[in-house]
């Protein structure tokens, strides 16, 4: 028989209703002081509830991994419970949740950490810009100054991170966790050519630029277990000031690794969400003879196109992003065949319910 997006699937430790998946969306409506996830983000996530699986807007592993403003952290005692009220409230729906682990390295500003210089793999400036609380308090654009180059002290401090947020997670409530290591953040930093040019392990061959990403992932899959975690990458495309420049041969390279960890999944963020090219279903099948486990796409996805790639055994599910934000209830009107609501930009990053948990349901 055809597997269909609305088919259940397994995912380590998992089973999903469906293979509609929330992709992880930055909203910048945590509480401050503290980054704290409240009661307006726990509505958000309970009316989509019905997605297969939720995973989380980027969660900072640190206050060093925080990089706009009013985005949630999980590595504080109110931080977890907030979380906790919110992952409470989902089960209590029906669904399943996983906390996105993020730690932005240098798409951040120096206000964010008493004057300190963010973190990355050297000291290449990001040529753009971040979002601060303004003196309005409302965001305000700002360049992104010249990151300082991870000392070794930095780099352990970053894993002890990672491992602590995922005992949080678990501590919080969460089914899953997801590393962040695409969209030219700090461990897409030090894979790529463009933002690594260190001369120690960390740098150099890809087996170097790639040791902090495994690393952070076994540090998180010692703190619970390989069935528990999967990670986000982007093996091709422009991102935060990094372009691939090796045809997605370190995208494969990562892959192969992970594989070899039993991950539960690998999560593809693919260009054409920003305007990018299509991943190609050659790079498709070489991704999916090195990682043999549950892939999830993302990108410019279309029910026909995700069936098209469940049907040719390239994906196993399909996460939706910027759909989500306008249809809370969006795997019921997939199923359904039902219109879509638009979604409002102007509402994407900041304010309160307006744009948020707002947009209506089939049933209303």
């Amino acid at each position: 028989m055809t597997t269909t997006l609305f088919d259940p699937l397994t995912v380590g430790a998992v089973t999903l209703p469906n293979r509609v998946l929330m992709a992880p969306l930055t909203r910048m409506r945590a509480t401050p002081p503290g980054d704290v996830p409240n009661d307006l983000m726990r509505d958000y996530y309970v009316q989509r509830a019905g997605a297969g699986l939720i995973v989380s807007e980027g969660t900072q592993v640190s206050t060093e991994g925080k990089g706009y403003m009013d985005t949630p952290g999980i590595h504080s005692p109110e931080q977890v419970e907030g979380w906790r009220r919110i992952t409470d409230a989902v089960h209590e729906a029906g669904g399943t949740i996983a906390a996105q682990l993020w730690h932005v390295g240098r798409v951040s500003h120096d206000s964010f950490h008493g004057g300190v210089m963010p973190l990355s793999a050297s000291a290449i400036e990001y040529r753009n810009r971040t979002t601060i609380k303004g003196p309005d308090g409302g965001p305000q654009r700002v360049s992104c100054p010249t990151p300082r180059a991870a000392t070794a002290a930095d780099i352990a401090r970053t894993l002890d991170d990672y491992r602590r947020a995922t005992e949080n997670a678990r501590e919080a409530g969460f089914d899953l966790v997801e590393i962040h290591g695409a969209h030219g953040y700090l461990l897409h930093q030090f894979l790529s050519t463009q933002s690594n040019v260190r001369d120690d392990e960390y740098g150099g061959p890809v087996e170097n630029r790639a040791r902090l990403m495994l690393e952070a992932v076994d540090a998180v899959v010692g703190a619970w277990s390989a069935d528990r975690v999967g990670i986000r990458i982007s093996p091709i495309g422009s991102f935060n000031g990094l372009t691939d420049l090796e045809g997605g041969e370190d995208g494969l390279f990562v892959a192969g690794e992970l594989g070899r960890r039993d991950l539960a999944f690998l999560h593809l963020s693919e260009p054409d969400w920003a305007g990018g090219p299509a991943l190609d279903d050659a790079f498709r099948t070489r991704l999916r003879e090195a990682f043999a486990g549950t892939i999830i796409g993302a990108g410019a996805y279309t029910p026909d196109k995700a069936q098209r790639l469940l049907d040719a055994g390239l994906i196993d599910a399909a996460a939706f992003g910027r759909a989500y934000i306008a249809n809370p209830d969006l795997a019921e009107r997939l199923e359904q065949g039902a219109d879509l609501n638009e979604p409002d930009v102007s509402t994407f990053y900041g304010g309160g319910a307006e744009g948020y948990v707002d947009y209506p349901a089939l049933a209303s």
